[in-house]
């Protein structure tokens, strides 16, 4: 690590409270340019306990960049991974207000439940496979902190992964018998097809991205719990929406959700 608690704290303050108060701030890397992976997790982690220790409860995790489409979008090469708590859940079918949030988009996902710990190092798709409960179509909206979406991968991990709200819906699925990579994805917004995809495009296999999620968990002693909701990546790219607009997504084989910006 590069930097030292004292500065891990008071970046995870600034981020957080840009979050909370729906204001950008420029990317944290613009001051602490010699900011390593290490410190950058270090600051979801201190994100994190400063939302436990008011009450909040993880119901998930998250991988980020994880489709060609958004890695081209976003000019990045690698996933990174964040994680979800109770205040970012929306019911299927809600409403997100806008004056709540920066300048939110919306990606289509397939969500995994799992039934099994999932531990690296060593985790792959057909361990993931096992242990998956079942799955689900979830829209994830997306909510960088940073002044006009400009930032860097480290930047990205500092802020949870731009994290901001979720919603799941349509059937929950087991996964014995689904081919996930050639599940079609369409995501309409105000009724009109605005992103068309396939899992493939999370890293080949949705299931890909749960399991380097793992291993990245593993290598720091953590497991991903049974029980886990885990949204696995982006599979087109980011949408940008804005106060009036519904958003709704079908998913082959695993139905539909939907959400409204009001």
């Amino acid at each position: 690590m590069n930097l030292d608690r004292t500065t891990i704290a008071l970046l995870a303050e600034r981020l957080e409270n840009c979050e909370l108060e729906a204001r950008d701030t420029t990317k944290v890397t613009d001051d602490y340019p010699d900011m390593d992976w290490e410190d950058a997790y270090a600051v979801q982690d201190a994100i994190r306990a400063r939302k436990l220790a008011r009450g909040a409860r993880i119901v998930g995790l998250k991988a980020g960049l994880t489709s060609r489409a958004k890695m081209k979008q976003m000019n990045v090469e690698d996933p990174v991974f964040g994680f979800l708590v109770d205040s970012f859940a929306v019911a299927d079918g809600g409403d997100i207000d806008t004056k709540k949030l920066i300048h939110p988009k919306v990606e289509p996902e397939i969500a995994f439940v799992t039934k099994a710990a999932l531990r690296g190092p060593g985790c792959h798709i057909g361990a993931v496979l096992a242990a998956t409960d079942f799955v689900v179509p979830a829209i994830e909206i997306i909510d960088s902190r940073y002044r006009d979406f400009k930032f860097d991968l480290k930047s990205v991990v500092a802020d949870n992964c731009s994290s901001t709200r979720f919603v799941t819906g349509g059937t929950a699925t087991p996964v014995e018998g689904l081919d996930l990579r050639t599940l079609g994805v369409v995501l309409e917004k105000n009724g009109q097809p605005v992103a068309i995809g396939a899992g493939a495009a999370v890293l080949g296999h949705p299931a890909a991205a749960i399991a380097m999620l793992a291993n990245m968990l593993g290598r720091r002693g953590e497991e991903i719990p049974a029980g886990t909701l885990i949204l696995s990546g982006g599979i087109t790219e980011a949408v940008a929406v804005a106060a009036g607009d519904s958003v709704s997504l079908r998913i082959q084989s695993l139905g539909s959700t939907s959400v409204r910006f009001v």
